[in-house]
């Protein structure tokens, strides 16, 4: 039941006192009873902040790959590329989660947002006025890495500042679909864009974007907790590391999530290639591969919302490992669009159970003093690590296709799958085992 401000905000938007409450607020409480986040002044912020800001980072990640594609027309190149944004991620994100855990969040994604923009507006600039070239656009995406390395733990953690222990599991889920909201705006968006005013002014509008999370921001007000830790750096990464694989949950999410981040998500990498040698399409047609797999994330985000007190998450990430790697799988044989979006949308909403479910786990178990760093852990196995996947993908891609990279990844991902769902009963008596008196799984 919604509380009574809740109910309260529903009287506020009934403009006549004599209709009860249900007939036009009715919609807003069941908003909020499927996502309590909701109920957070805070989250609500960021929420639309964040929101703003992951549409422009689709449209510059879509349009990143078709300017690369245009320049060199190497499949190579696009996966280096991709690699370079998040190898920063691989090599210090363990330093970020120390950071994290010792700086106000707040303030640590302030400046990580800020420099974002200021890369984007450099890269609209370059490409606006005819100045780019391979090697610039390598090193700003090295740079975007690296700022990344930061604000990816730093959101992680700071999610559980803005919502009570009770709305996390919401406001996990929500942020999931945000991520994925945007991957089905922002796709669509950058093709159109593309078309219209070209690259660079896809990247411009991008930097634009940054200033909705920024505001966002300075409005959040909360009472910032971390602690002072006097630990050095390398001796604090240390004790994050032997938290996390110590704990036997914990450890065995980080290894799937590693499996999945290597050989299941670096798909990504080769859609344009797929996109413009496969399909025939421009890059309003790879707005619409993206799309279809945003569409899928998305619901997935709902029914999570509705069923996750109800299903074990365990369930959700088996479940969802097996249905993306299928449907990846699938995707490899797909001689036409339409079919390749129907198994995309699959496959989105198989990846998105599996880390959101991933995701609410580990934050539900994990240590306050520990967040920073185990979360630096979980994007370093995330999203660390696909510049392994990006190499890989695009090295097989290279030399023997891109459909066998496609299936030889996805039938990688369906083993692990499997193995877990094998073991299933293992990993609960382990978890039940555990001193922590959580029911998570």
């Amino acid at each position: 039941m919604p509380d009574k401000r809740v109910a309260e905000e529903g009287q506020m938007l009934n403009p006549n006192p004599e209709l009860p409450v249900v007939q036009s607020g009715a919609w807003v409480q069941k908003i909020y009873g499927a996502f309590p986040a909701f109920q957070s002044k805070n989250y609500k912020l960021y929420f639309s902040g964040q929101l703003v800001s992951m549409i422009g980072t689709w449209m510059q990640i879509v349009a990143q790959s078709w300017l690369v594609l245009q320049l060199t027309e190497s499949v190579f190149l696009i996966g280096l590329v991709m690699a370079l944004s998040t190898l920063p991620t691989l090599l210090f994100t363990l330093f970020g989660g120390v950071i994290v855990d010792r700086f106000p969040k707040k303030e640590i994604l302030f400046y990580t947002q800020f420099a974002a923009m200021i890369l984007a507006l450099t890269l609209g600039i370059l490409t606006v006025f005819d100045w780019i070239a391979i090697w610039e656009i390598c090193v700003i995406a090295f740079l975007l890495g690296m700022v990344n390395a930061v604000d990816a733990p730093a959101r992680q953690a700071f999610v559980t500042e803005l919502v009570d222990r009770d709305q996390l599991p919401s406001a996990i889920a929500l942020n999931s679909g945000v991520f994925n909201t945007a991957r089905v705006i922002g796709p669509s968006i950058a093709g159109v864009l593309i078309a219209v005013i070209g690259t660079g002014g896809a990247f411009m509008l991008n930097a634009l974007s940054y200033v909705a999370v920024i505001l966002a921001l300075r409005k959040i007000t909360i009472h910032e907790v971390f602690v002072k830790n006097t630990t050095k750096p390398l001796d604090a990464i240390k004790e994050g590391i032997t938290y996390s694989f110590t704990h036997p949950i914990i450890r065995t999410l980080f290894i799937i999530i590693a499996i999945v981040s290597i050989f299941g998500w670096s798909y990504t990498t080769v859609l344009p290639v797929i996109a413009k040698n496969d399909f025939h399409v421009g890059a309003a047609g790879l707005g619409y591969l993206y799309a279809a797999s945003g569409l899928g994330s998305l619901l997935a985000t709902v029914l999570i919302a509705l069923y996750s007190k109800k299903i074990s998450p365990l369930y959700f990430i088996i479940g969802g490992t097996l249905v993306f790697s299928i449907s990846i799988f699938l995707f490899s044989f797909s001689t036409d669009i339409n079919t390749a979006s129907i198994l995309l949308f699959f496959s989105g909403f198989g990846l998105l159970s599996f880390a959101s479910q991933s995701n609410t786990t580990i934050q539900t178990l994990v240590k306050s003093e520990f967040r920073g760093r185990v979360m630096s852990i979980y994007v370093l196995m995330f999203i660390g690590l696909t510049p392994l996947g990006n190499f890989q993908i695009g090295l097989i891609s290279e030399y023997w296709g891109v459909p066998l990279a496609l299936r030889a990844g996805a039938a990688i991902v369906l083993v692990a799958g499997l193995t877990v769902f094998l073991f299933k009963n293992r990993i609960i008596e382990k978890y039940h085992g555990y001193k922590k008196n959580v029911s998570v799984l």
